[in-house]
């Protein structure tokens, strides 16, 4: 399975919200979420939960699974 992530999308949404914005609102450092952006981290399920309430959007609209067909 093939992973992807739309929390730099729903950074944007919120105002176009600094990587250092979202890392102090959600407790991580900004390396974390450029990590996790990137698709290199995968975030405890809290701190997926945290991300969520403070994007606005379900963890499911956050990071999504898509099955790789080849």
């Amino acid at each position: 399975m093939k992973r992807e992530t739309r929390v730099r999308y729903y950074r944007f949404l919120n105002g176009e919200m600094t990587q250092a914005e979202l890392a102090l609102r959600v407790k991580v450092s900004r390396q974390t979420v450029v990590a996790i952006e990137k698709g290199d981290y995968s975030p405890s399920v809290w701190l997926a939960i945290r991300l969520s309430r403070v994007l606005g959007a379900k963890v499911e609209e956050l990071f999504l699974l898509k099955e790789d067909l080849s």
